[in-house]
Parts: structure tokens; sequence; C-alpha cells
């Protein structure tokens, strides 16, 4: 398990590392373009090493990237939707040219077409962006916080996502412990905990599990709004993050604080590596 945050990459992807080092970082997620929108610069070779470098200086260990935020396979309008599928599989293919371990982004919204066109329309993409893809970076669903009829919210729905996809095998999914929460899961309590990682495993299977952001939460359980809070200040509280940060099948994970971006991120981030299994 590596512990790390959400960093800047504002003036050179190397910076991204840089960032996270200073934070304490083992592992980062950044944005390899502007995420709300507009076209990114193209990543050379010397752009690629100078991250590699900048990534052992810091001693970072693996890295992610966050697609933009319009990213949505669900729109109801061809250009958008053709748009996201054309976005998602270039910041793959930027991801492997960094060496990065995945690249995590929402499905969209089906509020144009209804739930069930809106779901044929993510598999229809996400077998458009894996279409003859040979990189090393990891395309990884995230799960969402459920306003509206944003696709994405449901265990049973991300397991139809896989399962539909020609190549699904090969897609890994990125938890938020806040859009979860948001969404309906509790994990509160040990006890909530085992019950909501048995229905992970029952719809998609906890061996898809390759990250997870790790948000407190402003809005109430089933709140279904995507709105982050420092760990331990949400309705979700400490304890929870020390019960997930400990659980025997998620050792695996990278987790990736997006939390308010203040003083108090590397003072998280030595709280969860305190927390880790030794």
């Amino acid at each position: 398990m590596l512990i790390g945050a959400h960093v800047s990459a504002a003036g050179g992807l190397f910076n991204a590392p840089k960032n996270g080092g200073l934070i304490g970082c083992e592992t980062i997620q950044f944005f390899s373009r502007p995420p709300q929108g507009g076209k990114p610069k193209a990543i050379t070779t010397q752009d690629a090493e100078a991250f590699s470098s900048a990534m052992q200086e810091s001693g970072i260990k693996s890295a992610y990237i966050h697609a933009p935020y319009f990213i949505n396979l669900a729109s109801g309008e061809p250009r958008i939707r053709h748009s996201s599928i054309a976005v998602l599989r270039e910041e793959l293919e930027r991801g492997s040219q960094l060496g990065c371990r995945g690249m995590m982004f929402h499905p969209g919204s089906a509020k144009d077409v209804g739930e069930e066109k809106g779901e044929e329309m993510v598999i229809d993409g996400l077998n458009n962006i894996m279409d003859g893809y040979e990189g090393s970076c990891q395309l990884l669903i995230e799960i969402s916080a459920g306003a509206g009829m944003v696709m994405g919210d449901t265990f049973e729905e991300i397991g139809r996502f896989l399962k539909g996809t020609e190549r699904g095998k090969e897609i890994g999914v990125c938890f938020d412990t806040q859009h979860a929460f948001a969404s309906g899961y509790d994990m509160r309590t040990k006890e909530a905990l085992d019950v909501m990682l048995k229905q992970f495993e029952t719809y998609v299977g906890l061996s898809k599990l390759t990250a997870s952001h790790v948000n407190d939460s402003k809005v109430e359980f089933s709140g279904h709004k995507d709105r982050h809070e420092h760990l331990g200040e949400g309705h979700i509280g400490k304890d929870a993050f020390q019960f997930f940060v400990q659980h025997p099948d998620l050792q695996h994970l990278d987790l990736i604080l997006e939390t308010p971006l203040d003083e108090k991120r590397s003072d998280e981030i030595c709280l969860l590596k305190n927390w880790k299994l030794r």
C-alpha cells in the first residue's frame, strides 16, 4: 500500500512528482492536461525523461493521471461523446509515455438519454477506447457520487460495464470513499466495511481495485453529492479510515488524498502512513 495525494503539475509535468515529494507522497495523481478543457502540450521524449527523473529523485513509486472533468461517455451530444472517447484514449497513451500505473475517469451522466441507453453508451465508449490499445497505463473507472443520473454510482452498474466491455478484464476500478458513502455504501464501522467489500466482491471483484481516493464527506450518508472533506472532519469519521487502511483485503491499493489542498494535507499523509500495516 502506497500513500499519496493529487498534486499540481503546473509549469511542467515533472513538477507533479516534485510537489508530491515535498509533502511525503509515495504515490501521486495529477492532471496531464487542463482539467476544464483545452489542447494539451505534447509529451516529448525529454518530458518523459524529466518526469521519470523527478519520480526517482522524489521517491515516488507510482503515478496516476486523472481525466478532465468534461468527460461524458453517455452524453446525448455526439460531439461531447466522441471527444470524451478520443481524450480518454489520448490520456491512456500519455500515461503510458510517462510510465503511469493508471488513468481514472468518471463515466458521465445519462440525463439526456436515460440510464438504460446511457449504460449501453458507456460500454460502447469503453470498447472504442480500448480498441487496439497496447499501452501500459490501465484504464480505471471511478465510482461516482450518484447525483442526478450520473453513471457508475453502484457496484452493480460498474460490474455490468466491465462484463459488457470486450476488454473489460483489463480495465480496473478506482474506489472513492466519499463518492461511495454519498451513493449509499456505509464504511463507518468494521462490520459495515466488511459488508460493503463483500458486495463489491460479488458485483465487481476486489481484484479489479487498483487505487482508492481517500476523502471524508461534507455530505451525509447517501447524500448523492460530490463534496470532499479532510479526514476525520466529515460524516465518515476518522475511525473509518483506519479500518479502511488496515483492512486485509485492501493492502494492494494505492491510496490518494483529494481532500482540500491546504496545510493539513501533509498531516493527513502522515496519519495514513502511521496506520499502514507493518
